[in-house]
C-alpha cells in the first residue's frame, strides 16, 4: 500500500503563486508515476501534471508555462509550483501515484485532496 499526503493549498489572489507538496509513504518502490489531478466545482476531474521517476514531465495545456512539477526521490515527494494563478485554477487538487498508468480510472493511489482558491 501507498499513502499520499498533500499540503500547501490555500487562498491566493489572481497572479499569485502557491506550491503544493505530496509526500508518499509505504510500498513506494513500485511507484513510477506521480502527479496531480484537480476537480473544480461542478466539473469533471481533470489531469494537471505528471512526473516519472526519471524526471520526465507532462502537463495539461491549461497549465503549461505556469505550473512546474518536480520530484525528490530521496524524500519520496513531488512538488507542484503554481505561478500566474487564475480564478479558473480554483479546485481541489489531488495527488496521485501509480506504477504504470496515469489515466484517472487506472490510478491506484490518491491523496485526500487540498483546496486551492484563486480570487479575482
Amino acid at each position: 500500500q501507498v499513502q499520499l499526503v498533500e499540503s500547501g493549498g490555500g487562498l491566493v489572489q489572481a497572479g499569485g503563486s502557491l506550491r503544493l507538496s505530496c509526500a508518499a509513504s509505504g510500498t513506494i518502490s513500485r511507484i513510477n508515476l506521480m502527479g496531480w489531478y484537480r476537480r473544480a466545482p461542478g466539473k469533471q476531474r481533470e489531469f494537471v501534471a505528471l512526473i516519472t521517476k526519471g524526471g520526465t514531465t507532462n502537463y495539461a495545456d491549461s497549465v503549461k508555462g505556469r505550473f512546474t512539477l518536480s520530484r525528490d526521490n530521496a524524500k519520496n515527494t513531488v512538488y507542484l509550483q503554481m505561478n500566474g494563478l487564475r480564478p479558473e485554477d480554483t479546485a481541489v487538487y489531488y495527488c496521485a501515484a501509480d506504477p504504470l498508468s496515469f489515466t484517472a480510472s487506472n490510478i491506484d493511489y490518491w491523496g485526500q485532496g487540498t483546496q486551492v482558491t484563486v480570487s479575482s
